[in-house]
């Protein structure tokens, strides 16, 4: 062997390779035994929203977020009854079935994500902080679109 010239590492068989162990997220309940709701919007407000949030003062103020690849949204889970009054343009709002649902580990559908999984600490996001962050993407977005 060359000291100026070492030799190709080796590769090693894909059924040598240790297998990766999964990854479990605990699952978190739901506040007081209730559905929740789910926000969804366009990923690109969505994604936006996520950023203000993150950098706001209250860095927690963001709960579970769902992306679905298929349909290039983002789902925000909210507390259960934000429905009722969701008025936010272009976005939804809709109830889950009531059901004494928990936040599941793993995404509820093929094509879907964890953008940021559940987490303990903050099991949902506050619709206020929420309906915010979304018009304050949209004012971003729209103040991008028409900058040029």
């Amino acid at each position: 062997m060359n000291p100026k010239n070492p030799a190709p590492p080796v590769p090693v068989p894909v059924h040598l390779k240790p297998k990766p162990k999964p990854v479990r997220v605990r699952e978190t309940p739901a506040p007081a035994d209730q559905s929740l709701d789910l926000v969804t919007v366009p990923a690109r407000q969505g994604l936006e929203a996520v950023d203000i949030l993150r950098r706001g003062a209250d860095q927690e103020a963001v709960g579970p977020v769902l992306h679905d690849g298929a349909c290039d949204t983002l789902g925000f889970l909210v507390p259960p009854g934000t429905a009722d009054g969701w008025d936010v343009p272009g976005s939804a709002c809709t109830r889950t079935d009531g059901r004494g649902l928990r936040i599941p580990a793993e995404p509820p559908g093929s094509g879907s994500g964890w953008l940021l999984p559940p987490a303990e600490d903050a099991p949902v996001t506050d619709p206020a902080v929420l309906r915010a962050a979304l018009d304050q993407a949209a004012r971003l977005i729209e103040a991008a679109d028409n900058c040029c």
